[in-house]
């Protein structure tokens, strides 16, 4: 019986260090939510506060809506850092980096009540994503190649 073996370069360790590095973000984000949820009064299973209900709830959405927003883009982060840091694993690693402390700056400014805050640093999470797709098409076409 066959099997197909995945060589990794020693540096992918970096990948999978930051890809945890941003599950603790995640799990940070997460337990701010809840805070949030007792500060503001916001009960489960209610995801966003209703303005008529709750004089406070602009700024409970915009803390939910700061997490819902990174886990939302976690998916397409983890798939271009996993198949990308394939073939360039130190740049993907340096730029998960980014996008990781990114998007803690861009939780925090979202948590201020003004949407505008996240995108003070934040908005580098978007130039690391699409550094990302640049590395992880190169390791399509190299893989065609």
């Amino acid at each position: 019986m066959g099997g197909v073996e995945l060589v990794l370069p020693k540096e992918y360790g970096y990948v999978a260090i930051v890809l945890v590095f941003y599950c603790f973000l995640n799990f940070w984000m997460a337990a701010q939510v809840g805070k949030a949820r007792k500060q503001f009064k916001v009960s489960y299973p209610t995801l966003y506060a209703s303005e008529s209900e709750n004089k406070d709830a602009k700024l409970f959405n915009c803390v939910q809506r700061g997490h819902q927003n990174s886990l939302e883009m976690m998916p397409k982060f983890f798939m271009l850092m996993i198949l990308g840091g394939m073939r360039h694993p130190c740049t993907c690693a340096a730029l998960g980096l980014v996008y990781t402390v990114s998007r803690y700056f861009y939780f925090k400014g979202y948590a201020t009540g003004d949407p505008q805050k996240r995108l003070t640093l934040g908005k580098y999470g978007f130039l690391a994503v699409m550094g990302l797709m640049v590395s992880t098409l190169s390791f399509g076409v190299r893989l065609l190649l």
